[in-house]
């Protein structure tokens, strides 16, 4: 039997507005997650620590503060620096749809704008990290 989906739920940078974050955290939860939501504020190097440390499938990125590409990016690389860049990064929030190819080409798998249905980011996920897993037992 597959363990549960173990997701981190992260607020970087200065943004102190978690709403969308811990609707997404519940959301997850409530569909058979285990979720870790880092709290506001936190670093990235926190983020990649907190997603090793956990044994995370991956990390959903709440961001509002107009710095995600500089999140995504940082995030990314130190997962890679880390070996761990197995662990899965997507993120949303308001992130301008013109810089999505930018997020997508640093390595993130999905990103999700203001009113994306729970469900649509909740089933993403399951199928991404079902792929993850069915590569990773080959």
């Amino acid at each position: 039997m597959d363990r549960k989906i173990r997701v981190v739920v992260a607020k970087p940078g200065l943004d102190g507005h978690d709403r969308g974050a811990k609707v997404i955290a519940r959301a997850f939860r409530d569909a058979g997650m285990e979720v870790i939501y880092t709290g506001l504020r936190q670093t990235p190097e926190q983020i990649v620590a907190t997603a090793i440390q956990e044994d995370a499938d991956a990390i959903g990125i709440s961001i509002l503060s107009g710095a995600h590409e500089y999140c995504f990016k940082t995030i990314i690389d130190l997962l890679k620096e880390k070996k761990a860049d197995d662990i899965i990064v997507f993120g949303g929030g308001v992130i301008p749809e013109t810089d999505y190819p930018t997020l997508l080409g640093f390595g993130a798998g999905a990103i999700f704008g203001p009113g994306t249905p729970t469900a649509e980011t909740i089933e993403w996920l399951e199928k991404a990290v079902a792929e993850k897993r069915e590569k990773e037992a080959k």
